[in-house]
């Protein structure tokens, strides 16, 4: 009974906070396909990694499928969240990135960029980090296409301007941020871009891996275009 008020609660918080105060544009989602295996590569960004939550949100409500989305063990650590999180289909960091969901036709959402995505700090704001290419070899395993995710607007709501190390080790956190206590009320857009399709997968290891790099770097140089681009659209980071 606990868990359902605090699930309710922060979900209409978090629909509170897409709709109303941050007033996030949403836009490409027909670029998702309607069925089969597929794989949502984001930026991320922002001190206490708000994104995540957000794009959750944002796809629960504008999508007709289900995604699941991959997220740091730290999410579960906090049992309404952790609850929350498992019914929206959030699921642990996985080593196989979630190829078993993506054998059954679902929809997979991630940030290649992991933790040195949210914690660079403001001054690089908006520099993607590099993706990692786990999710490339995933995806041609699965034979599942990549959209490109671009997320304007939580490098704003949270930025970070330093760490105190004493305290990430208090909390057990990578790294405890600088950040505003509240976040504050950015401009948010995101975009999905056209999906890039996966190379035939070679029977040669040398050759997958190298395809799997090249298919990594188009992703990401794709989703930094689209953050280069959603940042011009905006008359002012709060506008």
């Amino acid at each position: 009974m606990v868990e359902d008020v605090g699930d309710k609660a922060l979900r209409g918080l978090l629909a509170w906070l897409a709709d109303s105060y941050f007033r996030a544009e949403v836009s490409g989602t027909e670029n998702i396909p309607a069925s089969g295996p597929v794989i949502l590569v984001a930026n991320h960004s922002g001190a206490w990694a708000l994104d995540g939550f957000i794009l959750n949100e944002v796809l629960e409500r504008d999508l007709a499928r289900p995604v699941d989305i991959m997220a740091s063990s730290l999410v579960f650590r906090f049992p309404v969240v952790a609850s929350t999180a498992r019914k929206a289909g959030v699921f642990e960091n996985d080593p196989t990135v979630g190829l078993g969901r993506l054998a059954e036709g679902r929809a997979v959402a991630l940030f290649p960029e992991g933790f040195s995505g949210v914690r660079k700090s403001f001054r690089q704001r908006y520099r993607l980090r590099t993706f990692s290419t786990g999710f490339a070899v995933t995806a041609m395993r699965a034979g599942a296409p990549v959209v490109p995710v671009s997320i304007v607007g939580a490098e704003e709501a949270y930025p970070k301007f330093g760490e105190v190390d004493f305290l990430a080790r208090l909390a057990g956190l990578p790294y405890f941020p600088v950040t505003t206590l509240l976040p504050l009320p950015s401009k948010w857009l995101i975009s999905f871009g056209e999906p890039i399709p996966v190379p035939a997968r070679s029977q040669s290891f040398s050759e997958r891996a190298a395809a799997a790099r090249l298919l990594c770097d188009e992703a990401q140089a794709t989703v930094q275009k689209m953050v280069d681009r959603d940042r011009a659209r905006r008359a002012s980071p709060f506008h």
